[in-house]
């Protein structure tokens, strides 16, 4: 049986690798997608003051950080039983908007872009965001630069530092902004506004008017059929900071709806012995491996996701980029696994609407940003749409507040079942006879890509013992000896 190795695979966040297993005739026999790092972060919160939690689980990573500080104050304000004011709930909405604002450019132009607007069968030196910025101009280089780094800012300006926030605390934030802090996220957000219709633009130009790429997304080469999972609000609508979570089946039909703190009546976890991150299927279901369809419990969260489960986006122009792409790829629910990166364009544009909507507010600014918890802690579950899709903090601690268990579900984690059998199904359908190139290995790739993968995110728990292999080689390069643990 030959095997054909992608390791490491590109343009993704953490490290993984894909092995496919061709048979006899050449055909795809089967395919992994491996997951080799391990962070562990669950296990080394266990014995901390809860409070330090939103300041530790931002440095799981550098992409994602205010989810998981958000997922965290969330389950401390659970865990105290405490509500936050109505100004800290603006504060924090704000700053994750802006996050989603920078998250989503990052991907769709340094990692996404790369295979759209330069094509899979370009060089692989090519395939990056200064081949990307060669091929639409300077100018939108720029403005991709300009409008990350306003994100950044707001930010910065709400969360105390750009990268891993400090301010959200149980019970509200540490600290409120200024009038002149208020006016600059507003102008700044007023202009990201402008870059999501660009950014959607530049999509219908390259992508919507090239047969081929419209032809490779309705495909079956990329398309799986799952449930789908998300975070909507009262009236039915994406939100990423809060509301219920909602299930739909393949039809679009509603499954389930739960709060947080159930998650654990509907969600379960199981573990392979070939990768480090777990998987999670719907318990309700049940686990029929790696299969598609009604049977199946494997579900998908993130853009695409959302975009099935919510009746529509809460802000205007977001709403008519939705009901474009409804129209445009012949339904309510796509199953597209490519059209991933079209839900993520619409998504940028919404957060930055939705940014301005909450920034326009006058209690953004006020001095009421936190209530004292004065509850016993006990246990808490906080949740948010990570921009890779849903997230879980589950807390449980001492009467002294010392955490005693702590698990987080991520959003990886919960598309890990169906990145792997996109994985499998690309290179079933892309490799033929054994007949393979660089292009059709990249397409392989594209199959997990567009689900904007965290690996470093996704991998807290250890399989029993940290597997260990040891090769001895000579002075001249050959292996003399290979331990195994």
């Amino acid at each position: 049986m030959q095997r054909i190795t992608i390791d490491p695979i590109t343009r993704l966040e953490g490290h993984g690798k894909i092995e496919i297993f061709l048979d006899a005739a050449g055909d795809v026999a089967n395919a992994y997608f491996q997951v080799p790092e391990l962070r562990g972060f669950e296990k080394f919160c266990e014995g901390r003051p809860a409070e330090e939690l939103a300041r530790i689980v931002p440095r799981i990573c550098g992409v994602c950080p205010e989810a998981h500080h958000l997922a965290s104050v969330k389950a401390l304000d659970a865990l105290w039983q405490v509500e936050p004011p109505f100004t800290a709930k603006l504060l924090r909405e704000i700053l994750y908007c802006a996050h989603f604002i920078h998250s989503h450019i990052a991907h769709f132009y340094a990692l996404a872009a790369p295979d759209f607007v330069l094509g899979p069968d370009a060089r692989p030196e090519e395939r990056n965001i200064l081949g990307v910025v060669g091929k639409v101009g300077l100018e939108v280089g720029g403005e991709v630069i300009k409008h990350r780094a306003f994100a950044q800012d707001i930010q910065r300006i709400i969360g105390g530092k750009a990268t891993h926030p400090v301010t959200g605390i149980p019970g509200g934030m540490s600290k409120g902004i200024t009038a002149e802090e208020q006016a600059e996220i507003l102008a700044k957000g007023k202009s990201c506004v402008e870059f999501g219709r660009l950014s959607l633009k530049i999509f219908e130009d390259v992508v919507l008017q090239n047969k081929a790429y419209v032809d490779l997304i309705v495909g079956d080469v990329y398309k799986i059929n799952t449930y789908s999972m998300g975070l909507v609000d009262a009236n039915g609508h994406m939100n990423f900071y809060d509301g219920k979570i909602k299930v739909v089946d393949q039809e679009g039909k509603e499954f389930a709806v739960f709060e947080a703190k159930d998650y654990l009546e509907h969600l379960q976890e199981r573990v392979e012995p070939w990768t480090y991150l777990k998987f999670v299927f719907l318990k309700k279901v049940g686990w029929q491996g790696f299969t598609d369809g009604k049977d199946s419990g494997v579900f998908r969260v993130g853009p695409l996701a959302r975009f099935n489960v919510t009746r529509g986006m809460a802000t205007p122009l977001a709403q008519e980029a939705y009901e474009k792409m409804v129209a445009t790829l012949g339904g309510r629910v796509v199953q597209a696994t490519l059209a991933y990166h079209w839900a993520r364009l619409i998504e940028l544009l919404y957060a930055a609407e939705r940014l301005v909507e909450l920034a326009q507010d006058d209690m953004v600014a006020g001095p009421d940003f936190r209530v004292i918890p004065s509850a016993e802690p006990q246990e808490g579950v906080g949740v948010v749409e990570a921009p890779r899709g849903t997230l879980f903090h589950h807390y449980q601690s001492n009467t002294q507040g010392i955490t005693t268990k702590v698990n987080l579900i991520v959003a990886t984690t919960n598309n890990h079942a169906a990145i792997s059998m996109s994985v499998k199904r690309a290179a079933e359908k892309l490799i033929k006879k054994g007949e393979v190139s660089q292009g059709l290995l990249n397409m392989v790739e594209m199959a997990f890509r567009a689900y904007d993968p965290c690996l470093s995110c996704a991998t807290h728990s250890l399989p029993g013992q940290m597997p260990l292999e040891i090769k001895i080689f000579d002075h001249e390069g050959e292996l003399k000896e290979r331990l195994w643990r």
